[in-house]
């Protein structure tokens, strides 16, 4: 593997890989030597001299690569190429970024040719990296030799390059001076006047930078408490002309000074942050790293001239969706087929209560996925999604709750009828397919959710399928989801007191009509979760039934929502107050015949297959999530067309 011939002097004369993406040089690494930090503070660095057989020049490798240093992939002599570099000035000297290398042969047992310092030559066109030269080749030094050596001089001072403690590196390139002036965001005429730093561009090794970018996605104010201290923080999403976008988070005093003058969709100049390495787990920018902001940024708003996307998306196809890990984040297009009720859930990690509303996503790929929009605009979609328009969701995160399907939080973008070439093409497709297309098609949240939406034909299973298939023994914490259609055969309704249990009254918080309550000795209900007493309480059903079909049978636990669909629409409380409210005279046959009705019915029934334990035993329990009645005129349609897709 040879070198390539003149890469230290292209090195030296070019910003860095973003001006040349092209220009990958084969080069050696012949010296590698750690940064000492006074008092060990910081991270570990590794400067290293970069030779290409005719001149050396100065060098540090990124953090990153760090690793290749401790494996001895990277050592004295190691041939590399160089992926990405970026060109710095430490102390009026070039230096030589790695941001990116491959290696090539760690350990050829040689150095190549007899380099000489590029800074000697005085001809770097660049500026900044000629000059007389202020150090000799390491190799030919003392490496013991006090003062005069590059590995005993200090790198410039935090103070001199403004950055407060962060990165001493400058680019060179970059001539902006960015003050760290507390001053309210005020408007630009023009961005002209700073240097504008590209995203794409952004490197831990920049001290001073200005970006110019769109607002696109702005959070909520979020607040912490913890043993350090507490505070406020919110985040947004930066979108510049070169198509990358990064995550930013301001925090306490900024959070006061910034949210409510930064708006989605305007385009500010912003500098004076911090950048760090991104958090994947939580970040999925396209920018590897992430700014930080305190109160002494500055955010000027700027011009719109266009020049910038609105958003930025990445669309894949509902059909692809299958493809993708749960728990990453997608972007998808499609018509918004059918709008669910708004409906809350207590969430378990925190106890607040959470808004939901659930979406039919459909795309000319022919299938369609269940979506559910969380937090407050779960109320909006109502009125935001009528008559099935064309919406854009931005960073839809997968699951596997129920096959697939997506959730958008509250920060998440979405377009109604964007302007971009897909809502065309959909808008085409929907008009001429929409009435074949109702029935027909290809759902990938078969299993649950929905808002009790109803599967189609296709995707139904027998009973069968549940020990067939194993499930509820796959995933313990996951439960497994079927539909199918199915005859209740026998229902348990011999309960001490009747086929339900005692709930709360309190319809609020955090109770909401679902918590047992115990009655006391002068007859009032007490509730241990709200720790209140009150004089009546709100009955739930609660049993046990069979269900069969002709390929098996099982027991199934029927809960409050779809005993009252069984019953058409009659409450536990109707129940009792018809049966068993006066204690000396039960009406048995009027409360039988509740059951006896129900009973022998067929229905569409949406279940949920998961391992239970109590008492130290582990079973498998299947719980009805949702009753459908049968249509028999539609039931005899898909039967007859499946039998002549035989």
């Amino acid at each position: 593997m040879s070198l390539t011939r003149g890469a230290v002097r292209t090195l030296a004369q070019t910003d860095g890989h973003n001006s040349m993406p092209s220009f990958m040089p084969v080069v050696q690494i012949i010296h590698v030597k750690k940064v000492e930090t006074p008092g060990g503070a910081g991270s570990e660095r590794f400067r290293a001299i970069i030779s290409d057989g005719q001149h050396y020049v100065q060098g540090m490798l990124a953090t990153q690569l760090n690793h290749l240093v401790h494996s001895n992939q990277i050592m004295e002599n190691s041939i590399v190429k160089v992926d990405e570099f970026m060109n710095n000035l430490v102390q009026n000297r070039t230096v030589i970024i790695l941001l990116k290398v491959e290696v090539i042969n760690p350990d050829p047992k040689q150095r190549f040719g007899n380099p000489t310092d590029i800074a000697k030559e005085g001809d770097l066109s660049a500026g900044g990296g000629g000059g007389p030269p202020q150090a000799q080749p390491m190799y030919g030094q003392q490496r013991n030799q006090g003062g005069g050596g590059m590995y005993n001089q200090r790198p410039a001072s935090a103070a001199a390059g403004g950055g407060g403690g962060s990165n001493p590196y400058q680019n060179r390139f970059s001539n902006n001076a960015s003050s760290n002036s507390s001053a309210p965001i005020v408007t630009s005429s023009s961005s002209s006047s700073a240097s504008i730093t590209p995203i794409a561009a952004l490197n831990m090794y920049m001290n001073r930078w200005v970006i110019r970018a769109r607002l696109t996605t702005k959070s909520d104010i979020r607040t912490w408490s913890n043993a350090r201290g507490e505070g406020s923080l919110f985040s947004c999403e930066l979108l510049d002309s070169s198509g990358q976008d990064i995550r930013c988070t301001f925090f306490k005093e900024a959070v006061d000074k910034f949210y409510h003058m930064l708006e989605v969709d305007r385009v500010y100049t912003f500098s004076g942050g911090r950048l760090k390495v991104a958090n994947a787990q939580y970040n999925t920018c396209k920018s590897q790293f992430e700014v930080t902001f305190d109160q002494n940024a500055e955010i000027h708003l700027d011009n719109d001239v266009g020049d910038i996307q609105h958003q930025l998306f990445d669309f894949v196809p509902i059909a692809q969706l299958e493809n993708v890990d749960p728990g990453k984040y997608v972007d998808i297009v499609g018509v918004v087929k059918s709008v669910g009720q708004t409906s809350s859930i207590v969430s378990k990690k925190s106890g607040q209560e959470l808004l939901k509303a659930d979406l039919v996503i459909a795309d000319d790929s022919g299938v369609e996925v269940n979506l559910t929009v969380w937090g407050d605009r779960a109320n909006e979609v109502q009125s935001a999604y009528v008559n099935c328009p064309i919406v854009a969701f931005r960073r839809a995160r997968v699951s596997d709750f129920g096959g697939r399907s997506l959730s958008l939080n509250q920060s998440s973008p979405a377009m109604v009828n964007p302007r971009i070439p897909e809502t065309q093409r959909l808008q085409s497709w929907w008009s001429t397919t929409e009435n074949k297309s109702i029935g027909s098609m290809r759902s990938l949240s078969s299993g649950g959710g929905g808002a009790g939406r109803m599967d189609s034909f296709e995707d139904r299973k027998t009973i069968a399928s549940i020990k067939d298939e194993n499930m509820g023994h796959t995933d313990p914490s996951k439960p497994d989801w079927l539909s199918f259609k199915a005859t209740f055969n026998f229902i348990k309704k011999d309960r001490d007191g009747g086929a339900w249990y005692p709930a709360c009254s309190n319809s609020g918080d955090p109770c909401k009509n679902m918590y047992k309550v115990t009655q006391t000795t002068d007859g009032n209900w007490f509730c241990d979760k709200c720790q209140g007493t009150s004089p009546t309480c709100v009955r739930r059903f609660i049993f046990s039934a069979t269900v069969t079909d002709d390929t098996s049978t099982t027991w199934v636990s029927v809960f409050n929502e779809q005993a009252e669909v069984l019953f058409d629409g009659a409450t536990a409380d109707d129940v009792f107050k018809q049966t068993f409210e006066d204690p000396e005279n039960h009406n048995q046959d009027a409360y039988d015949s509740y059951f006896a009705k129900a009973n022998f019915t067929d229905w569409i029934m949406k279940c949920k297959v998961k391992q239970d334990t109590r008492d130290g035993e582990t079973r498998v329990k299947t719980s009805v999530y949702s009753l459908h009645p049968v249509d028999y005129a539609k039931e005899s349609r898909d039967l007859l067309k499946a039998i002549a897709a035989l």
